[in-house]
Protein backbone atom coordinates (compact mmCIF):
# COMPACT_ATOMS: atom_id res chain seq x y z
CA UNK A 1 0.00 0.00 0.00
CA UNK A 2 1.25 3.27 -0.94
CA UNK A 3 2.55 5.48 2.48
CA UNK A 4 -0.09 7.68 3.69
CA UNK A 5 1.42 10.93 2.83
CA UNK A 6 1.37 9.65 -0.82
CA UNK A 7 -2.20 9.08 -0.76
CA UNK A 8 -3.56 12.17 1.05
CA UNK A 9 -1.94 14.79 -1.42
CA UNK A 10 -4.13 14.66 -3.96
CA UNK A 11 -7.17 14.74 -1.37
CA UNK A 12 -4.92 18.16 0.32
CA UNK A 13 -4.61 19.40 -3.21
CA UNK A 14 -8.34 18.80 -4.28
CA UNK A 15 -9.72 20.90 -1.00
CA UNK A 16 -6.87 23.46 -1.48
CA UNK A 17 -8.15 24.68 -4.99
CA UNK A 18 -11.53 24.35 -3.74
CA UNK A 19 -10.74 27.00 -1.23
CA UNK A 20 -8.68 29.20 -2.73
CA UNK A 21 -11.72 29.21 -5.48
CA UNK A 22 -14.52 29.77 -3.12
CA UNK A 23 -11.90 31.95 -0.66
CA UNK A 24 -13.04 29.80 2.10
CA UNK A 25 -9.64 28.90 3.44
CA UNK A 26 -10.51 28.87 7.37
CA UNK A 27 -13.74 27.63 6.54
CA UNK A 28 -11.81 24.32 5.03
CA UNK A 29 -9.15 24.39 7.88
CA UNK A 30 -11.85 23.58 10.62
CA UNK A 31 -13.22 20.95 8.43
CA UNK A 32 -10.49 19.03 7.81
CA UNK A 33 -9.44 19.23 11.32
CA UNK A 34 -13.09 17.76 12.13
CA UNK A 35 -12.53 15.05 10.35
CA UNK A 36 -9.17 14.17 11.31
CA UNK A 37 -10.00 14.77 15.25
CA UNK A 38 -13.01 12.57 14.96
CA UNK A 39 -10.79 9.91 12.56
CA UNK A 40 -7.85 9.91 15.88
CA UNK A 41 -10.92 9.20 18.56
CA UNK A 42 -10.80 5.96 19.93
CA UNK A 43 -14.29 5.17 19.66
CA UNK A 44 -13.93 5.87 15.78
CA UNK A 45 -10.45 4.22 15.33
CA UNK A 46 -11.84 1.21 16.56
CA UNK A 47 -13.80 0.86 13.89
CA UNK A 48 -11.65 2.03 10.79
CA UNK A 49 -11.59 -1.54 9.33
CA UNK A 50 -13.61 -3.37 11.49
CA UNK A 51 -14.77 -6.22 9.59
CA UNK A 52 -18.33 -6.22 10.73
CA UNK A 53 -18.85 -2.91 9.33
CA UNK A 54 -19.12 -1.63 5.68
CA UNK A 55 -18.39 1.51 4.39
CA UNK A 56 -21.60 2.42 3.70
CA UNK A 57 -22.53 2.41 7.55
CA UNK A 58 -19.29 3.99 8.81
CA UNK A 59 -20.09 6.67 6.23
CA UNK A 60 -23.72 6.48 7.55
CA UNK A 61 -22.30 6.74 11.23
CA UNK A 62 -19.80 9.92 10.90
CA UNK A 63 -22.27 11.47 8.74
CA UNK A 64 -24.63 11.39 11.74
CA UNK A 65 -22.41 12.48 14.10
CA UNK A 66 -20.17 14.65 12.83
CA UNK A 67 -21.62 15.63 9.23
CA UNK A 68 -24.44 18.62 10.59
CA UNK A 69 -20.27 20.49 11.72
CA UNK A 70 -19.28 19.92 8.00
CA UNK A 71 -21.46 21.48 6.08
CA UNK A 72 -22.57 19.72 2.48
CA UNK A 73 -19.40 19.91 0.93
CA UNK A 74 -17.57 18.76 4.12
CA UNK A 75 -19.88 15.70 4.01
CA UNK A 76 -19.62 14.89 0.60
CA UNK A 77 -15.36 14.98 1.50
CA UNK A 78 -16.07 12.80 4.37
CA UNK A 79 -18.21 10.09 2.37
CA UNK A 80 -15.48 9.96 -0.35
CA UNK A 81 -12.94 9.43 1.81
CA UNK A 82 -15.10 6.63 3.79
CA UNK A 83 -15.64 4.82 -0.13
CA UNK A 84 -12.28 4.88 -1.25
CA UNK A 85 -10.89 3.73 1.78
CA UNK A 86 -8.74 6.83 2.41
CA UNK A 87 -10.17 7.92 6.11
CA UNK A 88 -7.07 7.09 7.71
CA UNK A 89 -5.42 9.85 5.50
CA UNK A 90 -7.20 12.32 7.54
CA UNK A 91 -4.41 14.36 9.52
CA UNK A 92 -1.81 13.88 6.39
CA UNK A 93 -4.82 15.51 4.07
CA UNK A 94 -5.05 18.44 6.98
CA UNK A 95 -1.34 18.93 7.46
CA UNK A 96 -0.71 18.98 3.34
CA UNK A 97 -3.53 21.23 3.53
CA UNK A 98 -2.38 23.51 6.45
CA UNK A 99 1.11 23.63 4.39
CA UNK A 100 -0.68 24.55 0.75
CA UNK A 101 -2.59 27.36 2.17
CA UNK A 102 0.14 29.05 4.10
CA UNK A 103 2.47 29.08 1.12
CA UNK A 104 -0.69 30.55 -0.76
CA UNK A 105 -1.28 33.08 2.20
CA UNK A 106 2.67 33.93 2.47
CA UNK A 107 2.57 32.62 5.71
CA UNK A 108 4.65 30.47 7.48
CA UNK A 109 4.21 28.21 10.88
CA UNK A 110 7.07 28.77 13.20
CA UNK A 111 7.65 26.85 16.55
CA UNK A 112 10.39 28.48 18.64
CA UNK A 113 11.81 26.38 21.85
CA UNK A 114 13.38 28.34 24.60
CA UNK A 115 15.15 26.85 27.56
CA UNK A 116 13.38 29.46 29.82
CA UNK A 117 9.92 31.44 28.96
CA UNK A 118 10.47 34.69 26.85
CA UNK A 119 9.34 38.52 27.82
CA UNK A 120 6.99 39.75 25.62
CA UNK A 121 9.56 42.56 24.17
CA UNK A 122 11.84 39.87 23.11
CA UNK A 123 8.88 37.46 21.19
CA UNK A 124 8.49 40.62 19.36
CA UNK A 125 11.98 41.11 18.37
CA UNK A 126 12.72 37.69 17.42
CA UNK A 127 9.84 36.99 15.64
CA UNK A 128 10.63 40.36 13.61
CA UNK A 129 14.01 38.95 12.47
CA UNK A 130 12.15 35.54 11.82
CA UNK A 131 9.72 37.18 9.68
CA UNK A 132 12.66 39.09 8.36
CA UNK A 133 14.62 35.65 7.50
CA UNK A 134 11.75 34.18 5.84
CA UNK A 135 10.59 36.45 4.21
CA UNK A 136 7.24 36.44 5.07
CA UNK A 137 4.48 36.49 8.00
CA UNK A 138 4.65 34.10 10.69
CA UNK A 139 2.74 32.65 13.14
CA UNK A 140 4.70 31.71 16.13
CA UNK A 141 3.80 28.66 18.25
CA UNK A 142 6.24 29.07 21.61
CA UNK A 143 7.43 26.56 23.71
CA UNK A 144 10.06 26.37 27.03
CA UNK A 145 12.15 22.94 27.05
CA UNK A 146 14.57 23.38 30.09
CA UNK A 147 16.87 20.91 28.78
CA UNK A 148 18.19 22.99 25.95
CA UNK A 149 20.02 24.39 29.21
CA UNK A 150 19.67 27.99 27.14
CA UNK A 151 19.36 29.48 24.11
CA UNK A 152 16.70 28.77 21.30
CA UNK A 153 15.20 26.13 18.48
CA UNK A 154 13.42 27.56 15.27
CA UNK A 155 11.91 25.31 12.98
CA UNK A 156 10.28 26.80 10.59
CA UNK A 157 8.96 23.68 7.87
CA UNK A 158 12.27 22.08 6.84
CA UNK A 159 14.63 24.62 8.34
CA UNK A 160 15.54 24.35 11.85
CA UNK A 161 17.69 26.78 13.36
CA UNK A 162 19.19 25.95 16.50
CA UNK A 163 21.28 28.19 19.09
CA UNK A 164 20.67 25.97 22.04
CA UNK A 165 23.59 25.50 24.64
CA UNK A 166 22.42 21.88 24.66
CA UNK A 167 23.41 21.36 20.70
CA UNK A 168 26.48 23.08 21.13
CA UNK A 169 27.54 20.66 24.20
CA UNK A 170 26.69 17.77 21.70
CA UNK A 171 29.11 18.89 19.07
CA UNK A 172 31.61 20.05 21.60
CA UNK A 173 31.01 16.20 22.51
CA UNK A 174 31.44 14.93 19.21
CA UNK A 175 34.48 16.56 18.21
CA UNK A 176 36.19 15.34 21.57
CA UNK A 177 35.53 12.06 20.71
CA UNK A 178 36.91 11.63 17.30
Amino acid sequence: MADITTLARPYAKAVFELARDSGKFADWSGVLKTIADAVTAPQVAALLGHPALTRADLAAALTQTIGPKLGAEGTALLKLLVENGRLVAAASIAQQYEALRAEAESRADVEITTAVPVADSQQQLLAGAVKKRLGRDVVIAWGVDEKLIAGAVIRAGDLVIDGSVKSELERLETALAH
